[in-house]
């Protein structure tokens, strides 16, 4: 079970483009927490120990415990984060305010573990079809990632959806089962050019 990790938010009143541009510039960002049957809450964010939080894990979409400050804490779900497309710097987050007891759709990413032996043994290039799928599951059970073992598969194989391991009494797996995650291809002959 993913543990939540706690972040520290200050109410946002002011909006506006230049209000945002002046948050940046003290090292800042701005973030929206939406919950259920409320009106959307404009906070604020430290950049730097909010990249340092995210870091820490293998997917943006984490469960948090986001306290505002001179207010309340609540369990959200980081869904999506904006970074800028040259600088890399995060731009905008948005949070959702989560109930512990009601299952949520979430993209958990996965991480292909061993070796194959299309790759060790036939000189295959193993080709990562898909970082990450979808499932169903309660707040409490939102994991990193999920492994799943590639060491058996040759040249010509692959592995879906469907082969990673989740425990059914936990997850509803979203993503079609027969989808592609990894496969081991031959390795591309080169094309000789006649003179």
């Amino acid at each position: 079970m993913a543990k939540a990790v706690k972040v520290v938010a200050e109410a946002r009143a002011s909006a506006g483009s230049s209000a945002v541009r002046r948050l940046r510039r003290s090292g800042k960002f701005p973030a929206i927490v939406y919950g259920v049957g409320k009106s959307p809450q404009n906070v604020e964010l430290d950049e730097r120990s909010f990249n340092k939080m995210v870091s820490a894990h293998a997917s943006e979409h984490l469960l948090l415990d986001l306290e505002i400050t001179g207010g309340e804490t609540k369990k959200v779900l980081l869904q999506e984060v904006q970074h800028h497309p040259i600088t890399g710097r995060v731009m905008h987050a948005d949070f959702h305010e989560i109930s512990m007891t009601k299952k949520l759709r979430v993209e958990i990413p996965v991480h292909l573990a061993g070796e194959p032996v299309g790759v060790t043994q036939q000189g295959g290039v193993l080709e990562y079809l898909m970082r990450s799928i979808e499932v169903e599951c309660l707040p409490g059970d939102i994991v990193d990632r999920f492994d799943l073992d590639v060491t058996s598969l040759k040249i010509g194989d692959n592995l879906t959806a469907g082969a990673v391991a989740l425990d059914p009494a936990k997850y509803t797996l979203i993503t079609n089962k027969d989808q592609a995650v990894a496969a081991v291809s031959a390795p591309r002959e080169e094309e000789v050019v006649a003179a």
